[in-house]
C-alpha cells in the first residue's frame, strides 16, 4: 500500500484581511539547524496586525508570510553540526536570530543585530506543521514542562527583558499598564523577581480580574474619560506610593503620558508596547522629574530565565491561555484573538492535533 504523502500546512497572510491555511515545502536543515515537528504555537498581537493592517511600526509586508513565533515542537531531524539535541527532544523555539558577528551580537544584544532573522517578521513564522531553526535558538523542555508552557516562553521572555530593563528588584513597586497578555505575564515577572507591589490598569474589568488571580497585589479600570490627575491618585492610593517603575505594555500614547506622570521622581518608565511611530510625550516633566526613560524591544538571552520560572514552579502562565485550536481552524483561531472574543487572552493553535497527550488537544 503507498505511503501517505506528508502534508506541511501552514498559516499564511498574503495582504490585509487575506489570511489562508495553505500547503507549503517542508524544508530541510541546514548543518546547524533542526527540522522540528511544530506542535503549539500562540497567537501574538503583531501576527494579528499584519492581517489587519499589513504589519505593524517599521515592519510591513512585503511578500506572503507565514505567521507564528510563540512556539514549540519535537526535533525529527538535526543538521550535521548540531550536537546538544537530538531526535525526538521537546524544544520550545526563540524566534530572535543574530547575525552572531556584528557589534550587537558581540555585546549579547541580539534583539537589536540589524541583520537579525525574526520569525513572522524578517522571515517566515512557523505557524506549520514542519519548521527549521537554528538549533542554538532551541531550548529543550524538561518533562515537567507541558508544550503549552513552551510556546508561552516567548511572551515571557519579553516580560524577563523588560523588568530587566526596567531595573525591578526586591521591594519595588511596579505599575503595569495593560492587562494584554504582555502586561499579565510582566506583572508575574516583576512578582517573580522580588517587586513588593504590583498594580495592572486597563480599559476592561474582564481582564483586570484575570490579573487579580494571577497575584496583581491592585488592578484599576479606568475609561478613556478619567482625568489623568484622578487616575494617578487612585493608583498612588493604591499602591500606597508612587510607582517605583511603570512598563507601559499597550503602545498607547495616553498610557506613555500616564506612565511618566504616575511614577515616582527619580523612577524608571520602561516602554515595551509599540504604538504609533509619533507620540506626544511630556518630555520636560520627565526632565524636571529625573525619570528615566527606557525602552524594552523583544528580548536577550531571556529564554533560559523563563524556562527556569516555569520549570521550577515559580510562574503558573497556562492561565493565560482561554482558547485552544487546531491548525485548520487557525482563521477562527486570528478571529477570537482579534477581537477578544469570549474573553480571549492568549489563543494557542496545535499543529499536531493527533497527539493525545494533551487533554486539551482536538482529535
Amino acid at each position: 500500500m503507498a505511503q501517505r504523502k506528508i502534508k506541511n500546512m501552514a498559516g499564511v497572510v498574503h495582504g490585509v484581511e487575506d489570511f489562508r491555511v495553505e500547503e507549503i515545502a517542508i524544508p530541510r536543515p541546514r548543518d546547524h539547524e533542526v527540522l522540528i515537528e511544530m506542535d503549539c504555537v500562540g497567537i501574538c498581537g503583531s501576527d494579528v496586525h499584519y492581517i489587519s493592517h499589513g504589519g505593524f511600526g517599521d515592519y510591513k509586508l512585503k511578500d506572503r508570510l507565514v505567521l507564528g513565533h510563540e512556539s514549540s515542537g519535537v526535533v525529527m531531524e538535526v543538521g550535521r553540526h548540531v550536537t546538544h539535541l537530538k531526535v525526538g527532544d521537546r524544544v520550545a523555539i526563540e524566534p530572535a536570530i543574530g547575525c552572531r558577528t556584528c557589534r550587537q551580537c558581540k555585546a549579547g544584544r541580539y534583539n537589536l543585530c540589524p541583520e537579525g532573522v525574526y520569525c513572522a517578521t524578517t522571515g517566515h513564522g512557523n505557524l506549520c506543521n514542519y519548521y527549521t531553526h537554528a538549533a542554538d535558538c532551541c531550548f529543550k523542555l524538561p518533562p515537567n514542562v507541558t508544550m503549552e508552557e513552551g510556546a508561552l516562553l516567548e511572551p515571557l521572555a519579553v516580560a524577563v527583558h523588560c523588568c530587566r530593563r526596567g531595573g525591578v528588584g526586591i521591594g519595588n513597586t511596579v505599575l503595569v499598564l495593560g492587562a494584554g497578555p504582555i502586561g499579565l505575564v510582566t506583572m508575574l515577572v516583576a512578582k517573580a523577581m522580588g517587586a513588593a507591589k504590583v498594580c495592572v490598569i486597563d480599559l476592561l474589568e474582564c481582564k483586570l480580574e484575570l490579573a487579580k488571580t494571577l497575584g496583581a497585589d491592585a488592578t484599576l479600570a479606568v475609561s478613556g474619560h478619567d482625568a489623568q490627575e484622578d487616575i494617578v491618585k487612585r493608583i498612588h492610593l493604591l499602591l500606597g506610593t508612587a510607582p517605583d517603575i511603570s512598563i507601559e505594555c499597550t503602545g498607547a500614547e495616553a498610557c506613555v503620558q500616564l506612565g511618566i506622570a504616575a511614577t515616582v521622581p527619580g523612577g524608571v518608565v520602561t516602554l515595551v508596547g509599540i504604538g504609533a511611530i509619533l507620540q506626544r510625550v511630556p518630555i520636560t516633566t520627565a526632565l524636571v522629574r529625573e525619570i528615566d526613560i527606557r525602552t524594552a524591544f523583544r528580548y536577550a538571552n531571556c529564554y533560559p530565565a523563563a524556562l527556569a520560572m516555569v520549570a521550577n514552579g515559580t510562574i503558573d502562565a497556562l492561565k493565560l491561555i482561554t482558547h485552544h485550536y487546531d491548525l485548520a481552524e487557525s482563521e477562527q483561531a486570528f478571529k477570537t484573538a482579534r477581537y477578544g472574543l469570549d474573553g480571549a487572552i492568549k489563543v494557542m493553535i496545535h499543529c499536531q492535533p493527533r497527539n493525545k497527550n494533551n487533554p486539551n488537544r482536538k482529535v
